[in-house]
């Protein structure tokens, strides 16, 4: 009770900074019930004068909420299915910057997570050179055996951050199930799986060891290529709270002109922003999921060298097939064979006509071919392929809702370096490839003999499934009763609850008030 009730107190003050900061702008009213528009409209008399625009808002309103609602802003950043591609964008700019915590408390987590002090550990040890929500990053230097010096970007958790973020979870969980019992049409933004995606992000986010995997592996996919790398990550001074990786020299994607001044090719490098997310995504099925100019440098070489492996996407193999020859599909106007890939992927409803579905693929393809390839946006006719699909009964699918997002960012960053780059003749070479490899020959009896192993093993398992079948069906003829009076029991209780949430909701509402007011 009293753990519910501070759960509803901080949702109040979570409603309060919401409506103060105008961050229910976004909101729109038409698609509430009766009630919510009610509590919306009162929230909405909340808001200060001279505020921006709705997403706008809600970036200064997360911001003003703390580091776990900037958190959650930046995921939600990665979800434009849910707030829509504006305010996704703006999202994406939500800035994770906040005071740096004291060296003292920093060399303390250092040492407890090695066992060592510090001079053990390192050579030198600087000041924070960026601070963030979960963590802030220092410069160190270590001596290798032969007597090298190597310098190292040390990143340390910031102390108690896991509290906080597990206290904001359980009121963001709260108020998740407040909105799904107050509005059955929020079930088709799935709230509580939201929140529950989030945790687990977040949870995986706060063990450093795991973006030190991410940064390996992307290293691995990426050893062969000239033009992109990854830095390598200190095993041996990594653990839960702190990731040591090698230290970046180099040239940050913010300012084209400081590019051309450290004497670099900005279209070149325009063209490697495309084609290394492409090859990361398709040919490799594991990508760097926030490549804004802020993760991406240039080294003295010219190569791309991207840092900050937090977010991270994965593709399984129908899917990077599904993108490649969508790509492909719309490089060669060839809008039946993009429309066959959606059926064959199960994304769309066989009750569906295949004709009919390339014919509204033809009324996004066409039109862009009538305007200079400089002007085609390939993130763009993702966006808008993914909205034909809605009338199609296409369901959402998260991996490919993070792949559309990431495609807009990195097409914005290779657009700032060369604003009149032909996306798709940057494309075409890297989605060629993959085709080749993977849908010819070699990759045709590579499939068939994966498909041979996966049905042996399938047979291998038939005695086992058989015996857990029969497990299960005596289990069900034992219980069936039972198992009766607990849905009937369920019911009642999600019924009590529904009651509650709708009191929870107007207590949240009164005490925003409240505090406007005092």
């Amino acid at each position: 009770m009293i753990g519910s009730l501070l759960h509803l107190l901080r949702g109040a003050h979570v409603g309060f900074v919401l409506a103060r900061e105008g961050g229910l702008a976004f909101v729109d009213a038409a698609e509430l019930p009766p009630h919510l528009r009610l509590a919306l409209r009162i929230g909405r008399m909340l808001e200060r004068p001279g505020l921006g625009d709705g997403a706008a808002r809600l970036s200064k309103a997360l911001t003003r909420l703390g580091p776990s609602y900037v958190k959650f802003g930046q995921f939600l950043a990665t979800r434009p299915d849910i707030v829509g591609m504006a305010a996704a964008l703006d999202l994406e700019k939500l800035q994770d910057r906040v005071p740096a915590f004291p060296q003292g408390q920093a060399i303390r987590v250092v040492e407890t997570a090695f066992g060592k002090p510090l001079r053990d550990l390192f050579a030198s040890f600087s000041e924070p050179v960026a601070a963030a929500s979960i963590a802030q990053v220092h410069k160190a230097t270590v001596l290798d055996p032969d007597g090298t010096q190597r310098m190292l970007a040390v990143k340390i958790m910031r102390p108690g951050v896991r509290e906080r973020f597990q206290r904001d979870l359980q009121v963001m969980r709260f108020m998740a199930r407040v909105v799904n019992a107050l509005s059955p049409q929020a079930e088709r933004l799935r709230p509580r799986e939201v929140v529950e995606i989030l945790a687990r992000s977040v949870t995986m986010e706060m063990d450093f060891r795991l973006e030190a995997a991410a940064m390996s592996e992307l290293a691995q996919n990426t050893k062969d290529d000239e033009d992109f790398r990854v830095p390598r990550p200190e095993w041996e001074l990594t653990a839960r709270d702190v990731l040591s990786s090698e230290w970046i020299d180099g040239t940050r994607l913010h300012a084209r002109a400081d590019i051309v001044a450290a004497g670099h090719d900005p279209q070149a490098l325009g063209r490697t922003v495309i084609q290394s997310f492409l090859r990361q995504a398709i040919r490799d099925g594991f990508f760097h999921a926030d490549m804004h100019q802020g993760n991406l440098f240039v080294d003295a070489q010219g190569r791309l060298v991207a840092v900050d492996f937090g977010i991270m996407g994965r593709l399984g193999m129908a899917e990077r097939r599904f993108l490649a020859e969508i790509l492909l599909g719309f490089i060669l106007r060839d809008y039946r064979r993009v429309a066959q890939v959606h059926f064959e992927a199960g994304y769309v409803p066989r009750h569906h006509s295949v004709d009919d579905f390339a014919q509204a693929i033809r009324a996004i393809g066409e039109p862009i071919h009538q305007r200079r390839a400089d002007e085609i946006s390939m993130a763009k006719v993702l966006t808008l392929l993914f909205d034909v699909t809605a009338l199609f009964d296409m369901s959402t699918r998260t991996e490919l809702v993070m792949l559309q997002k990431t495609m807009v960012v990195v097409e914005g960053v290779a657009r700032s370096l060369d604003p009149r780059l032909d996306m798709w003749t940057t494309a075409e070479p890297v989605v060629r490839a993959w085709i080749a490899r993977n849908l010819g020959p070699v990759g045709r009896v590579e499939g068939a003999g994966r498909a041979a192993l996966t049905l042996a093993d399938v047979v291998a398992d038939i005695p086992d499934i058989a015996q857990r079948l029969r497990r299960i069906l005596v289990r069900f003829d034992e219980e069936g009763s039972h198992e009766a009076v607990q849905i009937r029991n369920l019911a009642r209780m999600e019924k009590r609850r529904a009651v509650w949430s709708t009191l929870a909701l107007w207590a949240i509402a009164v005490g925003a008030l409240v505090m406007a007011f005092r």
